[in-house]
C-alpha cells in the first residue's frame, strides 16, 4: 500500500493523506495530468472514474462520473485555483450535478496536491481543507477516507504502465459513452507549439493533411469566440474535395479551445470538439473530446478510419512543422 500516513485534523479541519511511490516525479504528475491515466486510480475499484473534461491550469476545470456496479452514478468536478508543474496544483472540489455544474445541496472543499521527488522516488501528499467539522465528519462517514485509501492503491499499477502513454505512442480514440469519444495523443514539442499550430493557417495547410495525396485549398482559422472557419481538402489528382465549417464556442490559449464541426454539405447536427493541451514528460498531451448527435453518427465517424488518419497529420505535424520551429 503506497499510503504513508493519514491525518484527520479536527482543529485545522482537514485530511492530509501522504503516499509515495518508486517512480520518477515526473511519471507521477503525469498520472494526474493525463485523464486516461487518472480515470485508472481516481475512482475505487467498484467505481471506476470517467474523465469527460480535464483542463488542469489556472481557471481550467474537470467534470467526472464514477459508475457503481448497479449502474448507480456519483458525479464531481474540481476548479483549478493553482497549478505548478511538477510541484503542486490546488483545487476546488465538489459534488456535480448530471449536466456538470455544481451541486449546490452537497458541501464542497480545497484540495491541494502536493509532489516532491524523494530518494525512492516521489511522493503525493493530498490535503483536503474542509468548510466546517459537520462537512468534515458528513463526507468521511460517506466514506472519502476509504475512496482515498482505494484511488491510492491502484497507483502503482498505472505508473508501472510506460508503454500505453509514451511519447512515441500512435493517436489512440476511447469511447466515453453513446455520444462521446476521446481521442488522445502526446505531441513533441511546447503547448504554445502546438497551439499556434492549430491556429495558424500557413502552418495548418502544412500538416492538417490526412492521408498522403491531399491539400488543404482553403484554411480559414476562426481564433476568437463567435468566429467562424472553414477548412476544405482536395486530393491531388482532383478527383474529391470535402470540408468542414464551424463556430469557436470557448477559447483559453493556448491550453482549450471549444468549436462545432460541421461537413459542408451535409444536414442534421454537427459535433462539438473540445481540444485540451496539457504539457507532459515528453512534450504536450493532446486531448479532444468529440460530441456527436448520436451513437450511430460516432461508429460512422470511426469507422471511417479517422484515427488513423489524425495520427498520419499528427506525425507530419512533429516532422515537417514542430522540428523547424
Amino acid at each position: 500500500m503506497p499510503i504513508t500516513s493519514v491525518t484527520k485534523d479536527p482543529e485545522t479541519l482537514t485530511l492530509t493523506v501522504v503516499a509515495d511511490f518508486a517512480a520518477p516525479l515526473e511519471r507521477l504528475w503525469n498520472a494526474y495530468a493525463d485523464p486516461r491515466q487518472l480515470e485508472r486510480f481516481w475512482g475505487p475499484p467498484t467505481y471506476p472514474a470517467i474523465f469527460t473534461r480535464h483542463d488542469m491550469f489556472a481557471g481550467g476545470r474537470s467534470e467526472y462520473a464514477m459508475t457503481g456496479p448497479e449502474g448507480d452514478v456519483s458525479r464531481g468536478y474540481w476548479e483549478y485555483l493553482s497549478v505548478e508543474p511538477l510541484k503542486s496544483f490546488e483545487v476546488v472540489d465538489g459534488f456535480a450535478d448530471p449536466d456538470g455544474s455544481a451541486n449546490e445541496q452537497m458541501p464542497s472543499m480545497r484540495m491541494v496536491f502536493t509532489f516532491t521527488a524523494t530518494d525512492a522516488g516521489s511522493q503525493v501528499s493530498t490535503t483536503t481543507y474542509f468548510n466546517s467539522v459537520e462537512e468534515l465528519e458528513q463526507l468521511l462517514e460517506m466514506g472519502m477516507e476509504e475512496g482515498m485509501r482505494s484511488a491510492m492503491g491502484q497507483m502503482d499499477a498505472v505508473l508501472a504502465d510506460l508503454a500505453s502513454f509514451a511519447a512515441d505512442a500512435a493517436t489512440t480514440s476511447q469511447i466515453l459513452s453513446d455520444t462521446q469519444v476521446r481521442v488522445s495523443r502526446v505531441i513533441r514539442g511546447s503547448v504554445e507549439q502546438v497551439w499556434r499550430a492549430h491556429h495558424d493557417s500557413d502552418l495548418l495547410q502544412r500538416w492538417l493533411l490526412g492521408p498522403d495525396g491531399w491539400t488543404m485549398p482553403v484554411c480559414e482559422v476562426a481564433t476568437d469566440v463567435g468566429d467562424t472557419y472553414r477548412y476544405e481538402w482536395a486530393q491531388v489528382d482532383g478527383e474529391e474535395r470535402f470540408g468542414f465549417t464551424g463556430e469557436v464556442l470557448e477559447s483559453s490559449p493556448p491550453h482549450r479551445a471549444v468549436t462545432t464541426e460541421q461537413m459542408i454539405g451535409m444536414d442534421g447536427p454537427g459535433t462539438t470538439n473540445e481540444m485540451t493541451l496539457t504539457p507532459v514528460e515528453g512534450g504536450t498531451l493532446l486531448s479532444i473530446l468529440i460530441t456527436y448527435p448520436s451513437a450511430e453518427v460516432r461508429d460512422m465517424v470511426l469507422g471511417t478510419g479517422m484515427t488513423d488518419g489524425m495520427e498520419t497529420s499528427y506525425a507530419r505535424l512533429e516532422k515537417d512543422v514542430l522540428s523547424a520551429m
